[in-house]
Formats: C-alpha cells, structure tokens, sequence
C-alpha cells in the first residue's frame, strides 16, 4: 500500500514554500543574468554560445515534430496509471 504525502497528512509542507515564486522569481533571474553579462566578458561569450545552441536545439526539433508528428498508435502506456 502507498501512502500518499499530502497537505493533509502532513501540515508542515504548506509552510515549506519559497518566498519568492512567478514574477518576482523571474525579474532577480533577468538581473543577476544583466549583471552578469556587464560585469564579466567571459560570461558573455558563454551566454551568446548557450543562446546559439539552444536554438539550433529548439529548431531542430520543430522540424523533426513538424515532418514527422507523433501518432496515436506509437503512444505505448497512455495511462500508465490506470486513471
């Protein structure tokens, strides 16, 4: 039997959360990443090269989901739950 951790059978998870979520979150993201990039050239190299890659990554598979979509009959364990 699998006993399931909720909320419920233990309280102290609610409390458990970060204090910063969502758009908070993402604004310190986007200026520790600004300050990163002025204050350190070789970081810029590193950030224009990651932003290369993942590009050719995301176009990559665009064009492979693009020609060659996925079937309903190549989906194996649609619900691997039983739900």
């Amino acid at each position: 039997m699998v006993a399931w951790v909720t909320e419920e059978t233990m309280p102290e998870l609610g409390e458990s959360r970060g204090f910063l979520r969502g758009a908070g979150a993402m604004l310190i993201a986007v200026a520790v990443v600004a300050v990163l990039l002025i204050m350190l050239p070789a970081y810029r190299w590193f950030f224009l090269i990651s932003i290369a890659i993942g590009l050719m990554v995301a176009g990559i598979l665009y064009l492979w989901n693009r020609y060659k979509p996925v079937k309903e009959e190549d989906v194996h364990g649609k619900r691997p739950l039983g739900l």
